[in-house]
């Protein structure tokens, strides 16, 4: 079953029960109103003639015959009246000359002034009964009756009809039901030949947004969002592929070079040491690369569950600053700390290190010799933040919002005797994403770049 017809169909269900109901609404009141209408005019003639009745001690009779032989044959016979006088015990004792040899029945077990259902001769009639009364005794019945059987037949018609309407009418509506669905469900065709026509290699098409601003409507918005996500994912895939294979390729050429030049010739025993410690240094750079990459496509891929512990934020940094002692002093950088003292951070320990590592790896690699490298440890709104500052000549500004992009280095041409692969500042940028911390970067105003994080 198409959703169209789906549609249609449900529509169609829920018309049914309404119609349905409508249906027998209408019946229950036209049949409730006939017979009201029935009723009423069986008690104002009932009453109208109950005034007529002589008592005559024993006997029971109507003052004038013309009201036997004459009234009611005057007029169209639209609602033919049948009256008739009977003694207690039910005996006829006076009828109207409509109704011929036949005559009613006294119901005892139906109360005075209420109308009911009876039979004449074998045809439905609606009969009423009052007691004539003379000093408080009843002294007989004024029975009266009209026929039932137009009441019946315009009820029974009227049931009919309804009948028959029911299933044209919702035959009707399932055709129109189809075609409206048919017209609402477009903009859904519109979304499936789209997408289907969307591939890896053509992610650049969108879907049509409809002109009203409707559910599909923000399906469609959903999708087209969903899509530049896609988009965007795969050009920064692909952009990482061609990044990272030319950084694992080129050091790689640079050892198959070496180790080629190596073996044209016997060389010198210092000659291959030389060669071979370049080709290792070569390969531990490669491995490092290696690691650097796999970290960041497990940043993307995995769910990353944190270990949080409160750790003295002066920690964080001493473990930075001795693992890159040796260079500290080959560069002889002067380190000042401004710790507010006891101040603690909680964090996941590894994540946390990871980025106070390659953030003052970055300060201490870019600051020349003699230079000064500063942190300070602070709060900021009730959350912990550290400030490293170096006077490396900073970054330029139209590339401090590309700098957390892989690979990426700024003005790489004028600091070639800097080794890095520009994947630092992007793990920094992964792991505090992973730990809800801000890592802010700015340059000052003595040449040189402020980085906080704020965890």
């Amino acid at each position: 079953m198409t959703f169209k017809d789906r549609i249609a169909s449900y529509y169609l269900i829920a018309a049914s029960s309404v119609i349905a109901v409508v249906f027998i609404i209408i019946y229950l009141i036209v049949s409730t109103t006939v017979y009201s209408n029935l009723d009423s005019a069986l008690v104002y003639e009932a009453q109208k003639h109950l005034k007529d009745v002589v008592v005559e001690r024993d006997s029971l009779y109507f003052n004038t015959k013309a009201i036997l032989a004459e009234r009611e044959h005057k007029e169209a016979e639209v609602l033919p009246f049948f009256l008739e006088i009977v003694g207690p015990s039910g005996k006829v004792l006076q009828k109207s000359t409509n109704l011929k040899e036949q005559s009613l029945k006294l119901h005892h077990d139906i109360g005075d002034g209420h109308s009911f259902n009876a039979e004449l001769s074998d045809k439905a009639i609606r009969q009423i009964q009052y007691p004539i009364k003379q000093n408080g005794e009843i002294k007989g019945y004024l029975l009266t009756a009209v026929s039932l059987e137009g009441t019946i037949l315009v009820v029974k018609n009227l049931r009919t009809v309804l009948f028959v309407l029911f299933p044209l009418v919702l035959g009707l509506l399932f055709f129109v039901a189809r075609y409206l669905a048919d017209k609402s469900i477009k903009p859904i065709v519109n979304i499936t030949e789209t997408t289907n026509r969307i591939t890896r290699q053509n992610l650049s098409e969108r879907v049509t947004l409809p002109h009203t601003r409707d559910e599909l409507y923000t399906l469609s918005r959903s999708i087209n969002e969903l899509l530049d996500r896609m988009q965007s994912a795969f050009e920064r895939e692909k952009q990482f592929t061609n990044d990272a294979s030319h950084e694992l390729r080129t050091p790689l050429s640079v050892i198959k070079g070496t180790l080629e030049v190596l073996v044209r010739k016997p060389r010198k025993e210092d000659e291959y040491k030389e060669k071979i410690n370049y080709c290792i240094s070569e390969i531990n750079s490669m491995s490092e690369r290696v690691d650097q990459l796999l970290l960041l496509a497990r940043f993307d891929k995995a769910t990353i569950s944190l270990r949080k512990e409160s750790l003295p934020a002066i920690s964080l940094i001493d473990n930075a600053i001795y693992r890159h002692r040796k260079l500290i002093e080959e560069k002889n950088i002067h380190i000042v700390i401004s710790d507010d003292a006891g101040i603690e951070v909680f964090t996941d320990p590894y994540y946390t290190d990871m980025i106070v590592e390659n953030i003052i790896s970055n300060a201490l690699k870019y600051s020349p010799a003699g230079g000064t490298v500063e942190i300070r440890t602070g709060q900021e709104n009730g959350r912990v933040a550290i400030e490293v500052i170096d006077y490396g000549g900073g970054i330029k500004e139209e590339d401090l919002a590309s700098v957390f992009n892989p690979f990426f280095r700024s003005d790489a041409l004028n600091h070639k005797h800097i080794l890095g692969s520009g994947l630092g500042l992007s793990i920094v940028k992964k792991a505090s994403e992973v730990l809800g911390a801000d890592v802010q970067l700015e340059n000052h105003s003595k040449s040189g770049l402020k980085v906080k994080i704020v965890f």
